[in-house]
């Protein structure tokens, strides 16, 4: 029994302090769509440029040296505030940035709704899928430290900076550029087969954020009177359930439960 209700009723007290979904705005999903509009509109184009345009391996670290004069992320210096606001991020809303920020979460978000393969379930094998995340993390790394993140891409500049620029990088770009590019390209294509493919198994910045998500503040979580209905994880776009592995903060579940036993905010 719970103190503070009848005596005839009983409560979920595990995590009840937090926002629930009767507290949650009812049109959240329509503000995070807003949200990451925005943020399309304001990082977008440093995405397009760290995928097709960017001359090192790994994108989005070497900003600050890079000869892409171009490139809106060295212009505008988000490099630097990617950098400094994206683990703080992630220390009080853990992915939160995959699913309200990011633009190339949009578009796997976007190319998901129309995905052959939603590929929704609690299955053990949905673990060893992430083992890509941790591939590309570690490849990422060696390339980074070990052989100092090389440029191995000429970035000519055109009058087109989009479809005339693009095919220009791929002719003047040491192989092993073009087969990393296509295979991002590729994989996030793949979000029509498997919905959320880059995100979910692949992505290595998505990757670093799962690592850290459980030492995050401020969450989406289950209380104890969850009993595993699993009307969360049929509307959750990264397939998954709160506080379980994906999931992103978004907070499409929030109004979904029966139970009303989704929250956020700080498990208690």
């Amino acid at each position: 029994m719970c103190s503070h209700c009848p005596s005839s009723a009983t409560c979920g007290a595990q995590g009840s302090s937090g926002i629930s979904g009767k507290q949650a705005p009812k049109n959240l999903t329509l503000w995070r769509r807003i949200v990451q509009f925005i943020f399309l509109f304001i990082m977008g184009k440093w995405v397009y440029y760290g995928i097709f345009r960017c001359p090192y391996i790994v994108p989005f670290v070497n900003c600050e040296s890079c000869s892409m004069i171009t490139c809106w992320g060295r212009i505008t210096t988000y490099f630097y505030a990617w950098w400094i606001i994206l683990p703080i991020m992630v220390v009080f809303f853990g992915r939160a940035f995959c699913s309200w920020f990011c633009p190339s979460g949009w578009v796997n978000q976007m190319l998901g709704k129309i995905s052959m393969g939603p590929l929704r379930n609690r299955k053990h094998y949905m673990r060893f899928l992430q083992l890509g995340m941790v591939i590309t993390i570690i490849l990422g790394l060696v390339v980074y430290f070990k052989f100092g993140n090389p440029r191995i891409m000429i970035p000519i500049r055109t009058s087109d900076e989009y479809f005339n620029a693009v095919i220009l990088s791929m002719q003047f770009s040491d192989w092993y550029w073009a087969a990393r590019t296509i295979t991002v390209v590729s994989i996030i294509a793949g979000s029509l087969i498997i919905a959320n493919a880059w995100c979910r198994f692949v992505c290595p910045f998505g990757g670093v954020m799962e690592l850290l998500r459980n030492i995050s503040i401020f969450k989406v979580y289950k209380t104890s009177d969850c009993d595993d209905c699993d009307a969360c994880l049929r509307v959750c776009e990264m397939g998954t359930r709160p506080n379980e592995m994906n999931c992103t903060n978004c907070g499409d579940c929030l109004h979904v439960c029966h139970k009303d036993a989704i929250r956020f905010g700080r498990k208690g």
